[in-house]
C-alpha cells in the first residue's frame, strides 16, 4: 500500500474536523499569499495532527488548552477549535474544565477569554 501524503492526510482529517476550511482560507488568504490555504492543510493537519499517537478529541482539548493559555487573541482559534472538539465528542463540560484549568497558567483574564468564546460557540449551538 502507498504511503499518503501529508496533504492527502492534512485534506481528510481537516473535512473530518473543520469541513470547508480550506476553501474559506483560499477565498481569504490565497490571493494574498498564494498556497497558504494548501500549507494550513499539509503541515499542521498533515504531518502534525494526523500522527495518530493521540485521539482527535485528546488533540483538541490540548490545543483549547494551549490557546486559553495564551489569551485572548487566540478567540477565532478557539472558537474554530472548541467546535471541532464538539464534533468530534467532547461534551461542554470537559471543555469548559479545561480551560478553568489553564487559569493556573495563563491567568484569570485569559481564562475569561477563552470561557467567553466557549459561550459563543455553545450558543451557536444552540440555536443551530
Amino acid at each position: 500500500m502507498a504511503e499518503t501524503g501529508a496533504y492527502e492526510r492534512g485534506k481528510a482529517l481537516s473535512e473530518q474536523v473543520n469541513p470547508g476550511m480550506e476553501d474559506a482560507l483560499a477565498a481569504r488568504y490565497d490571493a494574498l499569499v498564494p498556497g497558504l490555504s494548501r500549507m494550513v492543510v499539509e503541515v499542521p493537519y498533515g504531518t502534525f495532527y494526523a500522527r495518530g499517537v493521540v485521539d482527535e478529541k485528546t488533540r483538541l482539548l490540548a490545543t483549547i488548552a494551549a490557546l486559553a493559555a495564551l489569551g485572548g487573541q487566540t478567540k477565532p482559534q478557539l472558537k474554530v477549535n472548541i467546535a471541532s472538539a464538539r464534533a468530534v465528542g467532547a461534551s461542554r463540560e470537559e471543555v469548559c474544565e479545561i480551560i478553568y484549568q489553564m487559569t493556573l497558567y495563563g491567568g484569570f483574564p485569559a481564562m475569561i477569554n477563552a470561557m467567553n468564546a466557549a459561550i459563543e460557540v455553545f450558543e451557536g449551538e444552540d440555536t443551530a
